[in-house]
């Protein structure tokens, strides 16, 4: 079964130009919004290019529902990996017609939401490859929701690093196996799929 209410960020990789109209919908509807971040302050606050004339700012404290420090912001690296990406967001409040303020963490809490409440083992879903480490694979699920792919779930034979089958940035189809709402954690699995598809 294949189920995706949520899509990675950048997975479509179209830069939109959004007009004041558009914008002001979206805040009515709560719709889910992306744009690429060009650029942070002093206060790693993340400006979005909307359109030409209008840009989307998404403080620091609205960055991530999960990367928070001690004070209750968005830790600095999050803020700073953003940067020349595709982020997704919520319009949170437009102070003028030129400065619009945005949240992603609204997306990304939405979107665990959905994984502890609606993903079962045996979907399939589609994931971008965000980080590589030896002992697996982190893919973002969908509104910057990541899961892990443990290397020992990536391949029928054995490989000595994951970096063998993947690269970050990559698209891929990948399984869920199990979803630990308590801590917030979802397992992959390549493996299974492709035993699935009978590869």
């Amino acid at each position: 079964m294949e189920y995706q209410k949520f899509i990675p960020e950048g997975w479509e990789d179209v830069k939109e130009n959004y007009s004041l109209d558009n914008i002001k919908l979206a805040m009515k509807s709560g719709s889910v919004m992306q744009g690429i971040a060009y650029k942070y302050d002093e206060n790693y606050n993340i400006y979005v290019k909307l359109n030409d004339n209008i840009d989307g700012i998404i403080p620091r404290n609205e960055l991530d529902y999960l990367g928070i420090d001690e004070k209750g912001n968005t830790k600095i690296g999050i803020c700073k990996n953003k940067i020349n990406n595709f982020v997704q967001f919520k319009i949170k409040e437009i102070q003028n017609d030129s400065k619009i303020i945005l949240s992603r963490k609204d997306v990304c809490k939405e979107a665990l939401d959905w994984a502890n409440s609606e993903l079962i083992p045996g979907t399939i879903i589609n994931g971008i490859v965000r980080n590589i480490r030896p002992y697996g694979v982190f893919v973002e699920i969908g509104g910057g929701v990541v899961g892990l792919l443990h290397i020992q779930d990536i391949s029928i034979s054995r490989m000595k690093n994951p970096n063998e089958r993947f690269f970050i940035g990559q698209k891929i189809k990948t399984m869920v196996k199990y979803v630990d709402k308590e801590n917030s954690r979802i397992v992959l699995s390549y493996k299974e799929l492709l035993r699935r598809l009978g590869l």
